[in-house]
C-alpha cells in the first residue's frame, strides 16, 4: 500500500483541487495496476508537457514497486466529456515515422 500512498500524496501536491483526486489499486498476476482519477481541469498538471510528468511518476512508482518486491503499473483516467482526438492505428504509425 506504500505505492497508493506515495502516489496520493505526489498528485495531490501538484493539482490545485486534491480533494478530487482518487486512487484505486488492484493486484492480479500481472503485477498492482494504479488507476488515478483526478479533476478535469487538472489532467495537464498530472500528465505535464508532452507526458513528461505522467512518466516521473510511472518510474517513481515502479521504483517504490521495486523496493516491496512489485511490478507497478499507473494508469490516469482519462474524464468524461474529454474532448482529445482520438487517432486511428494508421494516424499513430504516420506519427512514429520521422
Amino acid at each position: 500500500m506504500a505505492d497508493r500512498e506515495f502516489l496520493e500524496y505526489v498528485v495531490k501536491a501538484i493539482v490545485d483541487n486534491p480533494s478530487a483526486v482518487s486512487v484505486d489499486r488492484k493486484v492480479d498476476e500481472m503485477g498492482v495496476l494504479i488507476t488515478l482519477k483526478t479533476d478535469p481541469a487538472d489532467m495537464g498538471k498530472v500528465i505535464g508537457r508532452s507526458g513528461n510528468t505522467a512518466k516521473a511518476i510511472r518510474t517513481l512508482l515502479r521504483v517504490v514497486g521495486m523496493k516491496n518486491n512489485a511490478r507497478v503499473n499507473l494508469k490516469i483516467e482519462e474524464p468524461e466529456g474529454s474532448t482529445r482526438p482520438v487517432k486511428t492505428v494508421d494516424q499513430a504509425m504516420d506519427d512514429l515515422k520521422i
